[in-house]
C-alpha cells in the first residue's frame, strides 16, 4: 500500500506558519547537534588531553634527549676542532662565548710568555696586548667539621671555674650545622629530593647519613620553625584581602597514591599599593571537606576572592561569628571553562571541524584585553585603579 503525502494546506497564511515551524525545528536540531558535538570534543579533551603530570614526564623527556643531543653535539664539534683543517675559500666560523654575569669572581692565569724571540732569539719583548678566554667552573660543596671551643679558666683568687656559654645549635643535642640542615631541607622541599636519595648522594661523598638521621633532623627542623611559620599565618590572615584556592597533591600510599588536597592563603597588597610584604601559608588535607576551609578561615572576617567551590558557602553566612566574610570572585576562574571550549579546536585531531560558541571566544578574547589592561594599572593607589577600572574595564564588563 502506497503511502501518501502529508496534506498541505491550501491557505497561504498556513502555509507561512508550517514553514516558520518547520524552519524553527531544524535550527533548533541544528543546534542541539553542534552542542553534543561541543561537549563530546570537550569530554575527549578531558580524557585524552595532556595531564600536568603526562606533560611534565614528556618535558623531562624531551629535555633528556636534548642533553644527549647537545652533548653528542659537543662531542663531534672537540673532535672536529681537534682535527679541524683548513679548505681554500671557506673556514670554519668560530663559536661565539657567551658572557658570563660580571659579579662572579675571576681567578686569573697568566701563562708563561717566552722570555726570548722565537724567530731571531732576542730578548727585547715588549707587551702589546694579551688574549683572554674565559670559562665557567664551579668548586664542589666541601665538607668541614666546625669545633666549638669553651675554654676554661681558673681563678686563682676564689678558685672559681669561668667558661663561656655554650653555642646555640638548630637541634638541641644535634651534630647538624644550620648549613646542613638548610641543605636536606631545601633538597627535599624546594628541589623534591627524597632523603634516601639524599643520603646515598651524600654517601658518595664520603659523609655517611641513614634517611631515619635525616628523617629525625628534618622533624626537629619542622619543629624548630613552627614558630616563624604561625608568624607567617598571623601575618596573612591579618590583612584586610586573602586569596584562596587548593590543588590536589599525590600522597603516597601502600596500595596506590592517594589524591590530597593543599589549600593555600595569599596575601599581596602591591597591586593596590601596599607597602606590607606579601606572604603566603599552606594548609593540607586528606580530602576537599568544606570543613577544612571553615577552620582555615575561622579567626578571619575580611575578603576573600576564590572560585565558585561550594565549600566556601559556610564562610559567607551573614551569622557567621567572628563575622561573615565578604566573597570576591576571580576572573580567572570565570574565563576557564570558556577557555576550555574555545580550546577545544585548536587541540581537535586529525583536523576534524569542531564547532566552538562564538560567545565564548568572544568571552575569552574580552578576558585577554581586561587581564591586559589590569596588568597595566599594578601598584597604584585603590583611587587610580578604581578610576581607570571605570573607564577603560568597565566598558569591557
Amino acid at each position: 500500500m502506497a503511502e501518501t503525502a502529508d496534506p498541505l494546506p491550501d491557505d497561504t497564511a498556513a502555509l507561512k506558519a508550517a514553514l516558520i515551524e518547520a524552519r524553527a525545528k531544524l535550527v533548533g536540531a541544528q543546534a542541539l547537534i553542534e552542542h553534543l558535538q561541543l561537549v563530546i570534543a570537550k569530554m575527549k579533551r578531558e580524557m585524552f588531553g595532556p595531564r600536568s603530570e603526562r606533560s611534565q614526564r614528556l618535558i623531562d623527556q624531551m629535555e633528556l634527549q636534548l642533553e644527549e643531543l647537545a652533548a653528542a653535539a659537543g662531542e663531534d664539534d672537540a673532535k672536529a676542532e681537534a682535527t679541524r683543517v683548513e679548505v681554500q675559500g671557506f673556514t670554519r666560523r668560530q663559536a661565539t662565548r657567551r658572557n658570563f654575569p660580571a659579579d662572579l669572581p675571576r681567578r686569573r692565569i697568566v701563562h708563561p710568555a717566552p722570555t726570548a724571540c722565537p724567530c731571531c732569539g732576542s730578548s727585547k719583548l715588549c707587551k702589546i696586548g694579551e688574549d683572554v678566554t674565559e670559562t665557567l667552573d664551579v668548586v664542589p660543596r666541601q665538607w668541614f667539621v666546625t669545633e666549638h671551643v669553651r675554654e676554661k679558666f681558673s681563678c686563682r683568687s676564689c678558685e672559681k671555674i669561668a667558661q663561656p656559654p655554650a653555642p646555640f645549635h638548630a637541634i638541641a643535642r644535634g651534630f647538624a650545622g644550620p648549613s646542613l640542615l638548610a641543605m636536606i631541607l631545601a633538597d627535599k622541599y624546594a628541589d623534591h629530593q627524597p632523603l634516601n636519595r639524599q643520603s646515598e648522594q651524600l654517601a658518595r661523598e664520603g659523609v655517611e647519613l641513614s634517611v631515619s638521621t635525616m628523617a629525625d633532623h628534618v622533624g626537629a627542623c619542622a619543629a624548630a620553625l613552627s614558630p616563624l611559620a604561625e608568624l607567617i599565618k598571623a601575618h596573612v590572615f591579618a590583612a584586610a584581602r586573602i586569596h584562596g584556592d587548593d590543588t590536589t597533591v599525590p600522597v603516597l600510599a601502600k596500595v596506590k597514591t592517594k589524591t590530597g588536597r593543599l589549600w593555600t592563603y595569599v596575601r599581596d597588597d602591591r597591586p593596590f599599593g601596599g607597602a606590607d610584604p606579601p606572604a603566603a601559608v599552606y594548609f593540607y588535607s586528606p580530602d576537599r571537606g568544606g570543613a577544612h576551609a571553615e577552620q582555615h578561615l575561622a579567626g578571619y572576617a575580611g575578603i576573600l576572592q576564590a572560585d565558585a567551590y561550594s565549600g566556601f558557602n559556610a564562610l559567607y553566612e551573614p551569622r557567621r561569628m567572628p563575622g561573615p566574610i565578604t566573597e570576591v570572585a576571580c576572573w580567572a576562574h570565570a574565563r576557564r571553562k570558556l577557555f576550555e571550549l574555545a580550546d577545544v579546536a585548536s587541540k581537535a585531531r586529525n583536523n576534524t571541524s569542531v564547532v566552538i560558541s562564538p560567545i565564548a571566544l568572544a568571552a575569552v578574547q574580552k578576558f585577554d584585553a581586561i587581564f591586559a589592561l589590569e596588568r597595566g594599572i599594578n601598584g597604584l593607589s585603590p583611587d587610580q585603579r578604581l578610576a581607570m577600572r571605570r573607564r577603560d574595564i568597565a566598558p569591557l564588563v
